[in-house]
Order: C-alpha cells, then sequence, then structure tokens
C-alpha cells in the first residue's frame, strides 16, 4: 500500500501536476531600495523559459524596449530601455527581481511596467472603452514568470 501511494506520489510529480508554491503580490517584502531578496516560487528560475518570456509579444516583451545581444536572434529590439548585455554584472539578483516585478519602486521616473504589480495605479480600460475593468487585476506575468526571466538575466554577465 505504501509503495502504491509512493508511485502514485512520484508519478503525479513527474506529470507536473504539483504546484510549486508562490507569494501573491500583495504579499512581497521590498527592501528600502525596491530590492526583493525572496524568489516568488520555491521552484527554481529556468532561464531558457525566461528567454521566450523576454521575447514574447503577449508574454513580457521586453525586447520591444531593450536591446540583448545574446538575442540578435529576436528582430526589433527597442531603445527605450537600457542594454542588458552585462545586466548581472551590474545589478544583484534582489535589485533586478524588483525591477521586473515593480520598477517603478526602484527607478521612479521609468515607464517601465511592473509586471507583479496589481494595485496602485489607474485601472486599464477594459477593450479601449475607457471604462475600467471591474474586479481584480492580474498581474502581467506570473511569479513562476517572473523567476524565469530574472534566472535568464541573471545568465548576462558579460
Amino acid at each position: 500500500m505504501q509503495q502504491a501511494a509512493c508511485a502514485a506520489a512520484c508519478l503525479v510529480a513527474s506529470m507536473g501536476l504539483v504546484q510549486a508554491a508562490e507569494l501573491a503580490p500583495a504579499d512581497l517584502s521590498y527592501d528600502e531600495a525596491g530590492h526583493l531578496q525572496a524568489p516568488l516560487t520555491d521552484m527554481p528560475g529556468d532561464p531558457a523559459n525566461g528567454r521566450k518570456v523576454m521575447a514574447t509579444k503577449s508574454q513580457g516583451n521586453c525586447i520591444s524596449c531593450h536591446a540583448i545581444s545574446e538575442m540578435a536572434d529576436v528582430p526589433f529590439h527597442g531603445e527605450v530601455g537600457p542594454l542588458l548585455d552585462g545586466v548581472a554584472s551590474r545589478y544583484d539578483e534582489a535589485m533586478i527581481r524588483g525591477i521586473v516585478t515593480h520598477s517603478k519602486g526602484v527607478f521612479e521616473g521609468t515607464v517601465m511596467p511592473s509586471y507583479y504589480k496589481v494595485d496602485g495605479f489607474i485601472r486599464p480600460g477594459e477593450g479601449f472603452t475607457g471604462k475600467p475593468k471591474d474586479g481584480p487585476v492580474d498581474p502581467l506575468l506570473t511569479a513562476q514568470q517572473v523567476e524565469d526571466v530574472v534566472a535568464y538575466l541573471m545568465t548576462l554577465t558579460d
């Protein structure tokens, strides 16, 4: 009986059905500089998936504002944000996580969106009607996507 339960647990885990624990946007604890020490999930970030999130228009779309030499295969790099080559040599992981989750908490005047914030801003209109969306607003990225982006950015040391 115990072996069957263990086998079932292993099967569920191998199928990806076990959900990682994650921090909700309201539960984040930033330091005085806006840096975020604690990861948002108990699963490590996947740099390969973070790269995809940054390049995908319907997800992070980071490449629309930032240029990254390593992502030369992705078209239409932007020039609004700083070049991200070597970002992990300039900033530590907590600062990068703070920037991705709530950019204005680190750089007050930035136009970069806060990818894991759900309150404290003008509510977006529903379908360009100008009428504010009712109910809660979802973050732009999931907690795991944030950790994946942070993991990818931490690979950019040169």
